[in-house]
Parts: C-alpha cells; structure tokens; sequence
C-alpha cells in the first residue's frame, strides 16, 4: 500500500457503502461487527471479498465499511464495488486487472419508478373492450 488510508465508495440498486482500506493483516469491518458475522451467507462473502482474492491482498489489507440501504446481496455488491475502486486508487497498476474482471463497472441497474395512471411501473390495469 502506497498511502496509509484509502477511501472509496461503492453503489449498488440503494445500497452505499463507504470503505476504508489500509494496510492491515486481512481484518474486514462492516459496521462496527465483523465481516463473517455481517454476511453470514458464504456466497455473498465469497462475491464482497473478490476483488482482494484477485490482487491477492487479502491478507495484506484491513477494510473497514459504513454500509447503508439495500439488502444483503445488494450491499455485498456494493461492498465488492468499492472495495475495487479503492485498490486501483492506492495502486494504478492494478486498474487494467480489475477492469478485465468486471469490478470497476458500476451496476447501474435500480428500480424503475412508479408512473401515474398504473399499478407499478410498468404494469396496466386489465383491460376491459366491453
């Protein structure tokens, strides 16, 4: 790690999460409780973690996370996201690999807003021709 403390943020749907990465023995933070207790499923832990396996600085950095909004998988999401954007701050070098793998592109799919004259935001009232 080049600098001590690097911030990052990270979005997903309505989830933000703000991550803190430096340099460290591997610990990861999410609100003040501890990573495998925050995300008790192992997949989404497996998916918040990945850019970390890729660059190999699992065990090398500590990561502390404010995440807000979402659910669980959508903060993971977001958690991944930012923890991404964070590396390739503190190292540039690093950019092109997380590009390749996809980590760098924010997922700027959310829900769609109601519109008026409709029960969702797509969806019609049945439609009666008599």
């Amino acid at each position: 790690m080049a600098q001590t403390k690097v911030y990052a943020t990270g979005k997903r749907k309505t989830s933000i999460a703000r991550v803190y990465v430096t340099p460290g023995s591997g610990r990861i933070l999410v609100n003040g409780r501890d990573f495998e207790e925050y995300f008790p499923v192992l997949a989404l832990r497996a998916a918040a973690v990945q850019p970390l396996v890729l660059t190999g600085k699992r065990q090398s950095v500590d990561v502390e996370v404010n995440v807000t909004g979402g659910g669980p998988a959508s903060q993971a999401d977001s958690l991944k996201y930012g923890i991404a954007k964070a590396l390739q701050i503190d190292n540039p070098e690093l950019r092109s690999m997380l590009k390749r793998a996809g980590y760098l592109t924010r997922d700027a799919r959310v829900k769609e807003r109601k519109k008026y004259g409709r029960p969702g935001a797509r969806k019609r009232f049945q439609f009666s021709k008599r």
